[in-house]
């Protein structure tokens, strides 16, 4: 299956059957590589429709605590770039699922943008979302993610005027990435209050484009919120903490709160 075949037909399928996409997130390498593949599948047979594989950075800027020490956790292990590509090349080698390639934009400008964004798809990964380059900036890079075969997909916030919206959603293939707040990734006690305004003005903006939201999604309360307005959900630090708590048992945890979230993703 094409590249953006596999994203738009997870989109297409989940509207079928009348529920959101469940977008799941893992830093590649936490603990280890190993694990990381062990727990896609877990996560794919749990109901994950799409997998964000984060590249572990050293100054996570946009990341809250459980990301930072996941990452820390990654790079103490001698998780590269190249390895993250390993893991993708294991996942793709037995599984369909859309792999994106979630990373900060220095790991791959010094590999060369061009170089990485073809080394990315080869691995298998169906498209790339560069969390610290706002849309202004992305003009360098995009030429070479969309020669390689990759979906772009960018972010938008609540911050966000109608016009970058607009902007963001016009470079972006696969979907359009809504936080849901500002501030860093992690779990919190509720979702912001305007998050419904958020998502109506980015759906105006994306023209069809689907839209997933992240950013503080924790529990299936969460997720069943998110689902009734979007397309789609992201979880990520809720997996990750759910797995670091977990120790030895992080597969058969992880597995649990994934289909809890995936049945709330049902409307």
């Amino acid at each position: 299956m094409k590249t953006t075949e596999r994203i738009s037909a997870a989109f297409a399928r989940a509207a079928r059957e009348d529920r959101a996409v469940f977008v799941a997130y893992l830093t590649a390498g936490d603990p280890n590589l190993r694990a990381t593949v062990a727990l896609a599948r877990v996560l794919e047979k749990s109901g994950a429709d799409v997998l964000e594989l984060g590249v572990p950075f050293s100054d996570p800027v946009a990341d809250g605590v459980t990301l930072q020490r996941a990452a820390a956790r990654a790079l103490a292990a001698g998780t590269t770039l190249d390895g993250v590509f390993a893991a993708a090349k294991e996942i793709r080698s037995v599984s369909e699922i859309p792999l994106v390639l979630f990373s900060y934009a220095n790991p791959l400008h010094a590999r060369g943008f061009g170089r990485a964004f073809r080394e990315a798809k080869k691995a298998g990964f169906d498209a790339v979302l560069l969390t610290d380059v706002p849309v202004e900036e992305l003009d360098a890079a995009l030429p070479e993610v969309r020669r390689s075969g990759l979906d772009p997909v960018l972010l938008v916030s609540p911050t966000s005027d109608a016009g970058r919206m607009r902007a963001a959603a016009a470079r972006s293939r696969g979907f359009l990435y809504v936080v849901s707040r500002t501030g860093t990734t992690g779990e919190r006690t509720r979702l912001a209050g305007d998050l419904e305004t958020t998502v109506s003005r980015a759906r105006r903006a994306a023209k069809g484009l689907p839209i997933a939201v992240g950013f503080g999604i924790a529990s299936a309360a969460d997720a069943r919120r998110v689902a009734a307005i979007a397309d789609g959900i992201v979880v990520g630090s809720a997996l990750v903490a759910c797995a670091e708590r977990n120790g030895r048992r992080a597969a058969s945890a992880v597995g649990a709160l994934a289909r809890s979230i995936a049945k709330a993703c049902r409307r």
